[in-house]
């Protein structure tokens, strides 16, 4: 464990303001918060002076706590300080990591995992943030990168060593920008003039050996307690990253994102199909190019396609690892596949897109909607509010791995997000949460013939028109002839019981889910 950084001599003294011992561990931070009284101090040669008062922390129950230690391509650091910071989505964290060899680093959160990034030189200052679009192509530091969002946020409080003063009296402009080389880029404009430029890379909590994580974090998190606002139902916000929860007994949906000591926002939904994994149910799956890992069900939605022509539905699972952090798992009718955010953004080649050496092609562009969510999520869930996809299969022996880029919000406050993941068998599904084995039929979605001979090809246009009937009717808006769903599902199944309450519409999206899941929005979040 790194305790003492060995290339720095240590500087402490008292505040002045209340006494307490105010230590610097790097020749490099010239301000602190004293964690007795908050006050921001600034070290002025052998001398402390107070400059201003940070406000209190928002208990986030985050796992990451100043003093814990770890290390980073082979260089030990401990946490040393840390900026909490708010925008209309919630809060994230910036942690000030400090190496043993005097570098200095931040630990960011980053859609439900983290981004390892250090302060890098401008040559020349990008255009100003008012001039910044979500999905624009900016030149920084001689790369091209991609504008993945441009947040207006604010400095809630600071905590312990910084190398820079705390911006607490006002909004900035931070944008978040993803490159080709799986990089994610910071211009951060708490100054006027020049922006801060920092760049990193995605990386796991389990990655770093983290040693001296708050206690709750080496299992699961323990709950905090909140209060349905709408039935007054007890609930317990398992995770340390939920910013939405549901209620278990009126599925109210509750926003967590500003605290859970004031008024709640929340809004009812209508019921709608209970999960076939149930939640809190534990998978062991090989995701993200890991081995096989324990992945717990921890929130389910369904969504839908909005357009002009008739809707389809399709399921998504959100999956939990306390070191890994969070995946989909996504059920569509033409088959079941695994999703996760990824740090950088693919390369342009014509309609299709290239990444990590596999060519994909498009297949589609979509607009989908929630409908229904159970469970707790990592991001703030809005009524009605919409995603705009994008979906990419792999070419060639790559069939099987599949791309989405979503689009959420509208104006300044879009978010582009890509994904990546692979399909699944029904079979790797039902095998992989020890489901009963007369759930197999229900979770069916992938029988087509895999050779490719004359009596195949048969066997496929037979296997296609019947498809194309069940489909047909999984549409129809009526809703009173279920009749095939019943006999090929079973009664109780999701498919049936959805063709019954499709009155506006039915069934499950053909071309295999959104690949995407949901953003949070915001930079570093």
């Amino acid at each position: 464990m790194a305790t003492e950084p060995s290339a720095q001599r240590g500087y402490r003294a008292a505040c002045p303001n209340c006494g307490a011992p105010v230590e610097f561990r790097s020749a490099a931070s010239a301000f602190a918060v004293c964690s007795f009284c908050r006050s921001t101090i600034v070290r002025d040669g052998a001398a402390l002076r107070r400059i201003g008062q940070s406000a209190e922390l928002f208990d986030d129950h985050s796992p990451l706590q100043l003093g814990a230690a770890g290390r980073f391509q082979g260089e030990p650091f401990t946490l040393v300080g840390r900026l909490q910071i708010g925008y209309g989505e919630g809060t994230w964290n910036e942690w000030h990591a400090l190496f043993d060899n005097g570098r200095s680093g931040w630990l960011s959160e980053d859609n439900g995992r983290y981004v390892f990034a250090f302060d890098a030189p401008l040559a020349a200052a990008p255009q100003p943030a008012t001039g910044l679009q979500p999905g624009q192509t900016l030149n920084v530091a001689g790369q091209p990168w991609s504008v993945a969002s441009v947040t207006t946020a604010r400095l809630i409080a600071a905590q312990g060593e910084l190398p820079f003063r705390p911006a607490l009296d006002r909004p900035f402009v931070v944008a978040d920008l993803r490159s080709t080389r799986d990089e994610v880029g910071t211009l951060d404009y708490t100054e006027p003039g020049a922006p801060k430029w920092s760049v990193g890379r995605s990386v796991a909590i389990g990655e770093l050996a983290m040693t001296g994580l708050a206690a709750a974090s080496e299992k699961t998190l323990q709950a905090r307690g909140v209060e349905c606002p709408s039935c007054g139902t007890a609930l317990e916000v398992k995770l340390a990253t939920t910013q939405s929860i549901v209620c278990h007994q009126c599925h109210a949906v509750v926003d967590v994102s500003q605290g859970v000591g004031g008024d709640l926002q929340h809004y009812a939904q209508e019921n709608g199909s209970e999960p076939q994994i149930p939640l809190g149910t534990t998978g062991t799956l090989a995701l993200l190019g890991k081995g096989p890992l324990p992945w717990q069900v921890v929130g389910y939605a369904e969504r839908c396609e909005v357009g002009d022509d008739e809707q389809t539905f399709w399921r998504e699972y959100l999956l939990y690892h306390r070191q890994e952090g969070f995946a989909f798992l996504v059920d569509a009718e033409d088959g079941w596949s695994w999703t996760a955010p990824i740090t950088g953004v693919p390369e342009r080649a014509g309609e299709a897109v290239k990444y990590q050496g596999v060519l994909y092609r498009k297949l589609y562009d979509y607009t989908g909607k929630a409908t229904y969510v159970l469970g707790e999520f990592y991001w703030k869930l809005e009524r009605d509010a919409l995603t705009y996809n994008t979906d990419y299969q792999g070419t060639g022996g790559f069939a099987a791995k599949r791309l989405n880029r979503e689009r959420t919000g509208s104006g300044s406050t879009q978010e582009i997000t890509w994904s990546a993941g692979e399909t699944l068998t029904a079979d790797a599904v039902l095998k992989a949460f020890r489901l009963a084995p007369d759930k197999r039929a229900a979770l069916q979605r992938d029988a087509l013939p895999a050779s490719g001979n004359a009596a195949s090809l048969l066997a496929k246009l037979f296997f296609w028109g019947f498809v194309l009937a069940v489909v047909l009717i999984m549409f129809r808006c009526d809703g009173d002839d279920c009749s095939q769903l019943r006999a090929t599902y079973g009664e109780a199944s999701t498919e049936y019981q959805n063709c019954l309450r499709s009155s506006s519409g039915g069934g499950f999206r053909t071309g295999g889910g959104s690949f995407g899941g949901y953003s949070s929005g915001g930079s570093h979040k």
